[in-house]
Order: structure tokens, then C-alpha cells, then sequence
């Protein structure tokens, strides 16, 4: 075998290994490769936190700090405990308050619209705003000093089915015609008291719009005025035995009484009596007249 022969031979063996080993291991040399789809990650932005300050000014007069009352939504009772930031400013608030007795804090509780209002007063920030009071009052400051409001706010967001302070403060001068509005306020209860109604042998109520805001009437002017009561007085029709219609209107009484004082009013401002079938307002003979003797009447002292 010659020498070019051999060189002939040997560049044929490698065409053919080299062919070989490109079919065997590189099928898939030389192709478009497909990059995997990228997923974008969807952030949701939260809706700010609404959150309202513990805070009041009058003057030189300062207080303010980041923590508040807290409700759960669709309720009236405070949250606890309440932050020792808070108890710092109530004594701020009683200091300032008892050495300037011509000042009041306005107290405006807000709520949202499709929130369901069980409390007896017209609306749930009212509620909230008597509940802060009542702390308050209970912690030294006189309720003579404290106006308290309600008002719809439905730009609310809450964190964790909690409204974070849905109160708000501000310190005014007393109205100078508040002892007049007071008397026209005890004028117009006492022409109109509150009436709760009852079936035969019932004790349960449900408050109407009215209702609702002769109760806060009441609240507001046993606050107000020094020495003030209620009396609530139950009564019946006159079916059955006397006692036991004595017996049954003293329960309704009582009952009323509890409603007002779970909704803040002072126990020790309520008295509770029964008159049972006595003082009918209209006649036994019917059922409708009946109904209207089966009744609970407030009325301010």
C-alpha cells in the first residue's frame, strides 16, 4: 500500500468516526433552545389601615400619641386592654379638664354604613363614643366635661376585623346655651318618654330608630345634670292575677333598667318599679288595647 494511499485512507476513517460521533452525541447541537416562560409575581397592595391618634390640644396644651381605643367591627365595647399610653393621656385629660371646668372634650366616634348596630343608641359611632366616655368617667373625669357624637365614615379599613381608634378628640369651650338645651331636652322627654312595648309574657325589646335616640337623650342628660334620674316603670294588662302582673312588670322594669345601664347609663341614676295593671292608657276590652298596657315607661325626674 502506497503512502498516498495511506493518507487517503486515514482522512476517510476520520470523516467516517468524526460523522459517527457528531450523529451519536450532538443531535441536539445546533438547535434553537426554548426558554421557559417567566411568571411575573402578583403583589396585592393591602388598603392603608385607617388609624386615628389619642389626641387633643387647647392652647399651650398638648397631648398626643399613635395609640387608641380599638373596636372589633360591628361592636360597641372597647377592646382590652387599652395601651399604657392611653391611661398617660386620660391623666393628662383629667388634669387639664379638672383645672380648666369652663372646657369640654368632644368625643366623635365613627362607623361604616354596613355595619349592624346592636346597641340602643341611633348608630354604632355613637355607641363607640359613649363607650370611651364611660371609661373616662370611670377613670376620674366628670361626664359634666364629655360631649360625645357619632358620625358615618365609610372610607374605614380595618386590620384583622378590628377598627383601629374609630375616635376622635377635640377640646372646646362649654356652649353657653347648654343649660338651656338641657331644659329642652328634659321638657321634650317628659312630654314624649321612651315606651318599650311587649308581648304577652315577653321581656325582650327591639329598639326603633326613635327609641334609639331617646335613649341617648336620656344618657345625655343624666350625664349633664348633677342629681338627675330616671324612672322606669313597667306595666301590664289585666289578664290574670294582680300579683303576678305586679311580679311581671317589675321584671319588665328591671329589664329596661339592664338595657340602659348595659349601654351605659349608670345603674345608680335608674330606679326600677312596677305598676303591674294599674294606670291603664287605654282599654283592656281589646287586644290592641292590651298591647298597649303591656308596657316599660322612662321618664327623667
Amino acid at each position: 500500500m502506497t503512502k498516498t494511499t495511506t493518507n487517503l485512507l486515514g482522512i476517510l476513517i476520520t470523516i467516517l468516526a468524526g460523522t459517527y460521533f457528531y450523529i451519536t452525541y450532538c443531535s441536539e447541537c445546533g438547535a434553537v433552545v426554548k426558554e421557559e416562560p417567566v411568571t411575573e409575581a402578583v403583589i396585592t397592595k393591602e388598603p392603608n389601615v385607617t388609624s386615628y391618634p389619642f389626641a387633643f390640644s387647647d392652647g399651650d396644651y398638648t397631648y398626643s400619641n399613635n395609640d387608641n381605643y380599638n373596636f372589633k367591627i360591628a361592636t360597641s365595647s372597647i377592646l382590652m386592654p387599652i395601651s399604657g399610653k392611653i391611661e398617660e393621656g386620660i391623666t393628662s385629660l383629667k388634669s387639664f379638664l379638672g383645672n380648666n371646668t369652663s372646657k369640654v372634650i368632644n368625643i366623635t366616634g365613627y362607623y361604616k354604613s354596613d355595619e349592624t348596630n346592636a346597641s340602643a343608641f341611633p348608630n354604632l359611632g355613637l355607641a363607640r363614643a359613649n363607650s370611651v366616655k364611660n371609661h373616662l368617667v370611670a377613670n376620674g373625669i366628670s361626664s359634666t366635661q364629655i360631649n360625645t357624637i357619632g358620625n358615618l365614615r365609610d372610607e374605614m379599613v380595618a386590620k384583622d376585623e378590628i377598627y383601629l381608634g374609630p375616635i376622635t378628640y377635640r377640646l372646646d369651650s362649654k356652649a353657653e346655651n347648654a343649660d338651656d338645651e338641657l331644659q329642652a331636652l328634659y321638657e321634650k322627654l317628659k312630654a314624649n318618654p321612651l315606651v318599650f312595648h311587649f308581648n304577652t309574657a315577653q321581656t325582650s325589646i327591639n329598639l326603633n330608630a326613635e327609641q334609639r335616640q331617646k335613649v341617648a337623650d336620656i344618657s345625655r342628660y343624666l350625664d349633664k345634670v348633677d342629681g338627675a334620674s330616671a324612672n322606669v316603670i313597667g306595666y301590664t294588662d289585666n289578664t290574670g292575677n294582680r300579683n303576678t302582673n305586679i311580679t311581671l312588670g317589675q321584671e319588665r322594669a328591671d329589664f329596661g333598667k339592664a338595657y340602659l345601664v348595659r349601654n351605659g347609663i349608670s345603674a345608680n341614676k335608674i330606679n326600677a318599679s312596677s305598676k303591674g295593671p294599674d294606670s291603664p292608657v287605654t282599654t283592656n276590652a281589646t287586644e290592641e288595647g292590651r298591647a298597649e298596657n303591656r308596657r316599660t315607661v322612662i321618664t327623667l325626674n
